[in-house]
């Protein structure tokens, strides 16, 4: 193959064997010969990846509020994060962080007598809809769509999968949910229509099988698994003749990109084998193939998220991690409170640092996919500079239920749509959806005029100089 003549290989080059398909990196040899990788041509979208936190923040109280404990004191690029902050892990990467302050949902709120108490059924449903649900046990279920499927629609239909949704604790809720919502509201991040929530997937395995087929069919795959053989072992022929027409950047790229694969699924292997094993398990009503250890999963499931962003097998992903009212604890927060049960912290100081070091805690593991987007490379840039991703929830001080002073970043460069480093309080009563609006204008939806309860786009930028810097240096 003769890439200085002009020929390259196709972005959409697969790996197959034995109902094995391996979708690969971008690569030198993909570029035409004479294009540069940073022309836009090459990869011109920005990925989203929408992560929704479950109960707000201990930030979200005023008391919390005071302290710093999320929003940090000062706004503009020379904020600081205070020792106790539940941003404070994510120090090392502030330059990819956009902290938004102080925006509201109030479409999660109340709005007729018989919805009152229903906020935790539908928090989940509202963060990425900005849109008040309909309250109904039937299958008439009727919200808004969500940002991750617009950005699908338009940017995600080359793709192998349009999104990936994902999630980290059961969605069967059994008997049905509270306050006469549909359990989709509570379990659904993504809705691809008003009435079409879009499941989300726990087990690792079942992810990894729907990112690298490895199998026709199900029979297929537990056969396969049986001969303790990894997924690259069946197109081991195919990668031989590829790497013969590549040349050493790319071949040594290979080499990465198919050991990071074996390695996940060998960890994958690994938890599958210990769950069946017999032994006492910490979650013994979860599959096989799910951590007990909320921490390894979470660094599967990113693991997961990265290869497919990279293999540009998908260009969009919803990430629900953990549920409303969940009792699951966190020994190596510092605390032993399950999570619910410190969200209702009375306003007491002591026991709403409980719930900070919780959610410290669980805000921590983004710092392990942060910096692997960051040490991803495509061409010039990283993934975490061509990645929009958002984070938060539209809960924010869980023990009174409300849904004011919501937390939310914006990480990631999205293709210079965020500049990053930086801290922006909105005004009181600024709906979280004007944030939407202008991310979303950023990167490739300029004709979006409004979305949920937006009234204006909020800016995602800071002045420099002037005044500007004055009132920073004032801490106004």
């Amino acid at each position: 193959m003769n890439f200085i003549t002009g020929k390259h290989l196709s972005r959409r080059t697969f790996l197959q064997g034995m109902g094995t398909t391996v979708a690969l990196p971008l690569l030198d040899a993909m570029v035409p010969a004479g294009r540069l990788w940073r022309d836009r041509a090459a990869t011109d979208f920005t990925r989203f990846v929408g992560i929704e936190e479950s109960m707000g923040c201990a930030g979200g109280s005023d008391w919390g509020d005071q302290q710093f404990l999320f929003a940090p004191e000062k706004v503009g690029r020379d904020f600081e994060f205070v020792a106790t902050s539940q941003l404070k892990p994510l120090e090392p990467f502030r330059e990819y962080l956009t902290v938004i302050s102080n925006t509201d949902s109030r479409m999660a709120e109340a709005y007729r007598a018989e919805e009152i108490g229903g906020d935790h059924d539908r928090t989940t449903a509202v963060f990425l809809t900005q849109a008040h649900p309909k309250q109904t046990q039937g299958s008439d279920v009727y919200l808004g769509t969500s940002l991750d499927q617009l950005h699908a629609r338009r940017f995600g239909q080359d793709t192998a999968l349009p999104s990936l949704e994902l999630t980290t604790e059961s969605i069967d809720r059994g008997g049905g949910c509270a306050y006469n919502y549909h359990c989709a509201y509570t379990t659904s991040v993504a809705w691809a229509s008003p009435t079409q929530p879009l499941p989300a997937i726990r087990e690792p395995r079942a992810v990894f099988e729907q990112l690298f087929g490895a199998g026709d069919s199900a029979a297929d795959r537990a056969a396969r698994r049986r001969t303790d053989r990894s997924v690259i072992d069946w197109i081991a022929s195919e990668v031989a003749r590829l790497k013969r027409e590549l040349g050493a950047v790319d071949r040594r790229a290979m080499d990465e990109y198919l050991t990071h694969i074996r390695e996940l699924e060998r960890r994958i292997e690994l938890v599958e084998e210990r769950n069946s094993s017999g032994d006492e398990r910490a979650m013994p009503e979860a599959p096989s193939g799910v951590p007990d250890s909320w921490e390894e999963h979470m660094e599967i499931m990113f693991d997961l998220q990265l290869l497919a962003l990279q293999t540009d097998m998908t260009r969009v992903i919803t990430f629900k991690i953990g549920f409303d009212q969940s009792n699951r604890t966190f020994p190596l927060s510092g605390t032993n409170k399950s999570i619910h049960g410190a969200s209702h912290h009375g306003n007491v100081p002591a026991d709403i640092m409980d719930f900070n070091l919780i959610n410290t805690h669980r805000l921590s593991l983004m710092g392990y996919f942060l910096e692997k987007m960051k040490n991803t490379m495509e061409g010039d840039a990283s993934l975490l500079d061509k990645t929009a991703i958002v984070w938060g929830s539209s809960m924010g001080d869980p023990n009174l239920h409300n849904h004011r002073r919501c937390p939310l970043i914006l990480m990631g460069h999205a293709n210079g749509a965020l500049e990053g480093n930086m801290h922006l309080r909105a005004p009181k009563g600024t709906p979280m959806a004007d944030v939407f609006v202008s991310l979303m204008q950023g990167i490739g939806h300029d004709d979006m005029a409004s979305f949920g309860d937006s009234v204006s786009p909020f800016p995602l930028t800071f002045p420099r100089g002037g005044i500007a810097d004055a009132l920073r240096e004032a801490g106004s």
